[in-house]
């Protein structure tokens, strides 16, 4: 045939006859098949076959026409342009050649599945798409649920009309494509029956922070029209790819998403419709972890392909589209492309935005990058409004589709209702590095047009958006510039696994201290024992808990799991650097406030004093909680593959203490020494000081807590604002403390680090702690620069002082 190639004939060499989209689907099937990956048969109307079409209508010259003078500025113009354009090319006819080729084209697919008028997929392939270094993906139209010649005949005109959206005019100006330069090659491929099944978006990096570590998957019900234009809020899975290469089933992460519509085809009225999603699969997941994990080894083996394929020996993050056939169960790869965000980044330099004032805010979503911006809210339901919106307003709006990129580029931030993290919107705000919030509800309506607003991405996975221009700060830093210390490590503390992923890549050993109780308070939310003893619980507190854990036969799994992928994404972020987690530290007074929990805290006078830490985790009335915790982190380590992760003991009081601890993790199958488990232990306590040695039989290491330290040397509480300050970690009681535990525990041969707050607080505190000899210190994320510094400068003068060379 002159005008059709097979998807089995054709590979990426074939780009400029078939564009990216069908030499990609070309190169999967005769390549991926090995690694099991499934691709729908199907055919691509060459380019040549575009030009053809065009030349036997004459629109050569009225495309050229349209175009001269083109001012992309003028919004109102570039519309009636590409109107105009795209009117043209609708009132074309195919040559008659060419029109038979693609009805025979068809029938031949029909007869290989053995249907007659199968319903197809008809995409668009433009000769300049999927290029590592260029997207025109969402700029042209794909059709779905296509059946018989006529159909697809109109389907394919209506693609080649495509090419000149108004975003694909844009697009092309911006980058210098000459747009008679690019055509267009239109795959028509099989249906997968996703519409009463599955269906979502792969990216082989993390599509907010960039980090390359992980595989991001998301999935909704119904054809994946919904997800890619971000008319819901898909389920999303994370998975760690250094583990998976390893065998194991590290699915670090999921999240139910909210998933309002299901697109499907209606039999009866012959065409696709968006039905709501009964409340009862909004509850649950759209897509197996089986199910996830083999998209998520199918899409290593896509990406190390299109890697292998590259002349730099850099890796090629790539954007994948799948779906789940209703009748066959199969999982299928319907497209694939280099991703052309993250990737194109070339600059070393990091940007961290803290927000410096909160406020209540207006409403929340999802955060799209990690940037904070502010600008008078203007909401536009309709591009017929566009005239009224001004360059650096933030966009408020249902959703966007490709028509409103020239909008978008305007903006300093956009909020949709709806949409989710690999919706157009999503896509488009990072593409442009735009703060975004996607699927905040009610934003038409609660954010006022004028009004002064703040977008914060800046807070982790939540987007907020507050009243007024808040004030923030950016830091920037190139980490390849900044000088590291030789010999104390630089820690992390990372108390929320939210923003885990791009504080993985700033400089520094791994993580310090991680908060199991901040896992608790943001993933988990229930007691840990209205899980275990819920049929004790009152009928009001059984709801309660129902309300955050769902209908399971076991509740007890939903903490495990939720501790799991919290704790777990902590560990995959800093793979294979070290990672300490802190057991559970709740004072009684916070467990009782965990919904469930009042009925089993006993009231405290001083609950900062009383049953915490160590205590806790063997006591009959709560080690049942304790072992839950457990069974997460052997999870974490046995499944998940991340044996980086180790762990502390908060607020052990006596070596005897330790070793019952150890015996309950033991008895949970979480022994010490255990393929490389290492247990530090907090020294909060001044027991820990005074009978170091002792501890350090018990324990592999130390990492010094300075704000119960000080809190206990000095007979400070801590929360009393008639004696705040009095509180002082410098006080040279508590540094001698601190010394004191560094000369015991070296000379037992156990490491001490530090994980309190004063070295970030305190440059002149990190100093004297490195002069002591310290082994880690664990900063806060915003202080990790600064003190970086501070120590590399204490390091010299150590050196100057011991005579060693600078």
């Amino acid at each position: 045939m002159q005008w059709i190639k097979w998807f089995e004939d054709v590979d990426l060499r074939a780009i400029p006859q078939v564009g990216g989209k069908n030499a990609a689907l070309g190169e999967l099937i005769g390549r991926m098949a090995a690694a099991g990956c499934r691709v729908p048969q199907g055919f691509a109307v060459t380019a040549q076959g575009y030009r053809s079409f065009l030349e036997a209508n004459g629109l050569v010259t009225q495309i050229q026409d349209a175009l001269t003078g083109l001012d992309l500025d003028d919004v109102a113009d570039l519309s009636r342009r590409g109107a105009q354009v795209r009117t043209a090319i609708l009132a074309g006819t195919f040559p008659p050649a060419l029109a038979e080729e693609l009805r025979k084209a068809y029938r031949e697919l029909c007869t290989r599945a053995g249907e007659a008028g199968l319903p197809v997929a008809v995409r668009s392939s433009a000769t300049a798409e999927d290029l590592p270094n260029a997207s025109f993906a969402g700029q042209q139209e794909s059709f779905l649920h296509v059946r018989g010649e006529e159909q697809l005949l109109d389907r394919v005109r209506r693609c080649y009309a495509s090419l000149y959206t108004d975003r694909a005019i844009s697009y092309r100006e911006k980058r210098g494509f000459e747009h008679l330069k690019v055509a267009l090659s239109a795959g028509v491929q099989q249906m997968v029956r996703s519409d009463r099944a599955s269906s979502g978006v792969i990216f082989t990096l993390d599509p907010e922070s960039g980090f390359r570590d992980v595989i991001y998957i998301t999935s909704s019900w119904g054809l994946g029209e919904n997800v890619v234009q971000g008319r819901v809020g898909p389920d999303a899975f994370v998975v760690h790819k250094p583990t998976l290469r390893q065998g194991f089933a590290s699915l670090v992460g999921k999240q139910l998403g909210a998933k309002e519509q299901r697109l499907v085809y209606d039999p009866a009225r012959e065409q696709l419709q968006n039905e709501t999603v009964s409340a009862e699969d909004r509850a649950r997941f759209s897509l197996s972890e089986e199910d996830a994990l083999t998209l998520a080894r199918w899409a290593l083996e896509i990406e190390d392909h299109w890697s292998a394929d590259g002349t730099d020996g850099a890796r090629a993050p790539m954007d994948i589209e799948w779906a789940k056939d209703a009748v066959s169960g199969e999982l299928f790869i319907v497209q694939a492309r280099p991703e052309t965000v993250h990737s194109q980044r070339t600059s070393p330099v990091l940007r961290q935005y803290t927000l410096e004032q909160r406020g209540e805010p207006i409403v929340e979503g999802l955060a799209v990058g990690d940037g904070v911006a502010t600008g008078h809210a203007r909401v536009i339901l309709d591009l017929a409004d566009m005239h009224t919106f001004q360059a650096g307003e933030v966009l408020v709006t249902e959703i966007t589709d490709p028509d409103w990129e020239p909008l978008l580029k305007k903006a300093s931030a956009v909020v949709t209702q709806r949409g989710g993290r690999t919706s157009h919107a999503a896509i488009v705000a990072r593409e442009m590095g735009l703060s975004a919030v996607v699927g905040a509800s009610g934003a038409c309506a609660k954010l006022s047009d004028g009004a002064e607003v703040t977008v914060s991405c800046a807070e982790g996975e939540t987007g907020y958006v507050y009243a007024g221009a808040l004030p923030f700060r950016v830091l920037e830093v190139d980490p390849s510039q900044l000088e590291r210390p030789q010999r104390t490590k630089v820690l992390l503390n990372v108390a929320n696994p939210e923003v885990a992923f791009s504080q993985a890549q700033l400089p520094s050993d791994g993580i310090g201290l991680a908060r199991m109780e901040f896992v608790y308070a943001g993933w988990v939310k229930v007691h840990p024992l209205a899980l275990t003893r819920f049929a004790t619980l009152t009928a009001e507190d059984q709801a309660a808990v129902r309300q955050v854990v769902g209908e399971r036969d076991d509740p007890r799994e939903y903490l495990v799991e939720q501790l799991a992928h919290g704790v777990g994404t902590l560990a995959a972020a800093f793979y294979p650097r070290p990672v300490i987690l802190r057991f559970s530290d709740f004072k009684t007074n916070e467990y009782a406030r965990l919904v469930g929990g009042s009925g089993f805290e006993p009231d405290e006078e001083n609950p900062m004093l009383g049953w915490r830490g160590a205590s806790r985790y063997y006591h009959p009335d709560f080690k049942e909680g304790f072992e839950l915790e457990v069974a997460a982190v052997r999870r974490v380590r046995e499944v998940f593959g991340l044996t980086n992760l180790k762990v502390m003991i908060p607020f052990c009081r006596t070596p005897e203490e330790g070793l019952r601890v150890l015996e309950v993790m033991a008895e949970g199958g979480l022994e010490r020494g255990k393929d490389g488990l290492e247990v530090y232990v907090m020294a909060e306590v001044p027991s820990n000081v005074i009978l170091a040695d002792r501890f350090a039989e018990v324990f592999d290491g130390f990492s010094i807590g300075t704000n119960d330290l000080t809190q206990l040397v000095l007979g400070v509480d801590r929360d009393s604002d008639r004696i705040a300050a009095l509180f002082d970690e410098r006080n040279e009681a508590v540094k001698r403390f601190c010394a004191q535990l560094i000369t015991t525990a070296h000379a037992a041969g156990k490491p001490v680090g530090i994980c309190g707050q004063a070295p970030s607080d305190h440059p002149d505190f990190a100093a004297f702690l490195v002069s002591l000899g310290i082994d880690s210190v664990s900063l806060t994320a915003d202080a990790v620069i600064e003190t970086t510094r501070t120590i590399v400068a204490a390091e010299r003068e150590l050196d100057r002082r011991e005579g060693s060379p600078a």
